[in-house]
Parts: structure tokens; sequence; C-alpha cells
């Protein structure tokens, strides 16, 4: 039994713990993350029936795994949606007390608090979206990074200086999900897990629209972007998602760094790929935002796009789609002081994914 005197409020101190991967090519998977984005391995896990490894860049920790038998469950994930996101874990200082409150209010219980092994924190889960579950994890409030569940750490290792890659942490996430479950989704997020609505967009590219909405955790340190197509409008680059990943998914991670533009210049040059930017959007960007003359041009030379609000700036990148299937992506984001998620960037940040798509389409 865990301590009930814990004096965390259930669910008020969820935060983002790591994010589990399942992958079909572990070797190949490991390459992209520590050669191309510069990600440390801390962490390894093995049984008859998968392998894992545990990276770590900043405080961001991503959990890697393989299934190597059919009576894993990554096996049943990869063969319905090929490599992506199947647990957003979430640190808490109370598993139990947690599990309890999110149940009571209409969560759906996965698993029963448990120890996966001897100093091991205790974990239970809770559904998510389409096959996405977060694993609770019990953790201090006040303690740092720490191995996923079952990972062993890796004897000497030390994590690496990612050098001006700079990624700091999940940003947020952002989640396509099949016409009609926008609502419930927020409902079940705002419900069960106590996370607040605090932005609403409907999206239009060309003859295409969505609608999103972006929920947030108390502690204000979840943030999941929530997007669901418009039906009644021409079908694109959300319905091919739900098309390629067979249902509702992550379609993309968004890192935060300290210097978008250097992050962009340092992951090109190790083999990341950007989606491009129209010209016409630095033709106008000056108009919109003070930006010195270097600065414009060193946006418009990495094509990174600027926002800003009351509280300050917002720089951020699509990366390309590496996924056999064109679904799961990536991006940069650099915040000096904003606190939305570039609202004016949005629409253009997904004409670069159309016309990425429709490139690769032709």
């Amino acid at each position: 039994m865990l301590d009930s005197s814990k004096a965390a409020v259930p669910l008020h101190d969820l935060s983002i713990d790591h994010v589990g991967m399942y992958v079909t090519n572990l070797k190949a998977a490991l390459s992209v993350w520590v050669d191309e984005y510069a990600f440390t391995v801390v962490g390894t896990s093995a049984s008859s029936w998968h392998r894992g490894v545990a990276l770590r860049q900043g405080d961001i920790t991503l959990a890697l795994t393989e299934a190597t038998s059919d009576q894993h469950p990554g096996a049943a994930y990869v063969a319905a949606h090929g490599d992506g996101v199947a647990d957003i874990a979430l640190r808490t200082a109370d598993v139990e007390g947690s599990l309890r409150a999110a149940v009571e209010r209409g969560a759906r219980a996965v698993r029963r608090p448990t120890r996966h092994a001897a100093g091991d924190p205790v974990t239970a889960a809770v559904g998510g979206f389409g096959d996405v579950v977060h694993t609770l994890v019990e953790r201090a409030p006040e303690e740092g990074p720490g191995l996923p569940p079952g990972f062993t750490p890796v004897t000497g290792a030390e994590e690496r200086d990612p050098g001006e890659v700079g990624l700091l942490q999940l940003d947020h996430v952002a989640v396509c999900l099949n016409a009609g479950e926008l609502r419930p989704t927020v409902d079940y997020y705002v419900d069960a897990l106590g996370f607040r609505d605090v932005f609403q967009e409907r999206i239009v590219v060309g003859a295409q629209a969505m609608e999103s909405t972006v929920v947030q955790s108390p502690s204000r340190t979840v943030t999941l972007t929530l997007i669901e197509p418009d039906v009644s409008a021409a079908p694109g680059q959300i319905d091919e998602f739900l098309k390629g990943h067979q249902g509702s998914g992550v379609q993309h991670l968004a890192f935060s760094s300290r210097d978008a533009v250097t992050a962009v210049r340092t992951l090109t040059a190790r083999g990341v790929t950007f989606l491009r930017t129209p010209a016409s959007y630095y033709d106008l960007l000056g108009q919109r935002i003070a930006l010195s003359p270097q600065r414009l041009a060193d946006l418009r030379e990495t094509n990174v796009l600027a926002d800003e609000d009351h509280d300050g700036r917002l720089f951020q990148i699509f990366t390309a789609s590496r996924h056999p299937r064109q679904t799961i992506f990536y991006e940069v984001i650099e915040r000096q002081g904003a606190a939305t998620f570039g609202s004016a960037n949005i629409k253009a940040l997904y004409e670069a994914v159309e016309l990425e798509r429709t490139k690769q389409s032709g």
C-alpha cells in the first residue's frame, strides 16, 4: 500500500515523465535519435518478448521498445500503426491517489498500481486516446528525470553534450482524432484527468479544414493539441494521417529549444530534414513582427516561423515525416516568453505540411 498521508492533491501535479514509443526496428530508430537528434542512451531493457532503449536530452526521456514476440503488445501496435507513440507517461507524487481520483471521475483504468521490479517506482495506467495510454509514474516532485520503469541504467554512461541542438523539454503533443472524437476527448481530459480547455481554433488550408482544441494539465506542464478533420470540407492531411495510422494517434511531438534557428542549423547538418516555408511568409513577416534584418534573414534561411503574443515571442518549425506511412513527425519550438501556440503560424505550418504531402503524392 502507498502512504495515504502524501500531501500532493491527486491529478494536480501531473507532469511529463517520459514518452514510450513502439518501433519495428530498434537499431534503426536508435540511429536516428542518437546520430541525428543527439540523444544519449541512458538505459536498456530486455526480455524474451522485447528489447528497449531509454534515451535522454535535457529533460526529455524517450523509451523505445521493439517487440521480439507476438505476445508483446508492441507487435500488435506496430502492425496496426507502424512506429509511433504508445504511452505519454505522467509523473505524480501519489500514483494510487491519482488513479483513484481519475477513475472516480470517469477515467479508464488500464493497470492497477504495481512495481515492475525492486527499485522501480510504483506505476499504474489509464487510457488516453486511440491506442495511447498514460502510465502514471510515482516520483517525488523534486526528483529529476528518471529511467522509465523496467529499464536498467547503462553502466558508465554519461549524457552527451548535445552541442548546439539544445532540446530542453516536451513542449506539447499534437494528436489527430477521428471525426466526431474531438469533443468527447476534450471532455475526457477535462472531466477525468482535471485538464483545462485553454484554446480552440478552426484551421483552414485551401479546401481542407480542421478543428483543434488545446487541453492542459493543472500544472501547465502537460499540453495536448487535439485535432479532428472537418468532414464537410475536402479530405486532406489529417484524413491521410488517420488512414495511414489506422485511427487516432500522435501526429507530432514538439521539443522546446534554447534557440530554434541554431537548433535547426545543427539538426540539419546532422541529417534531419525540415519542411520548407513559402517565401511569401517572410515577405510579410516583417510587417507583422518587428525583427532586425539579420533575424529575418536567419528565419528565412532556416524556414523557422515566428509569432508573438502579449507575453513574448514564439519560433517554430516542423520536420518532414520519415515514417513509411507519412504519419508522425516532430517540431522544434522556442519560446521567448510566449505562452500561446503560434495562432498566426498554425495555418502556415500546416500549409508547409500540405506542400510536402502533395510533393510526396505527385
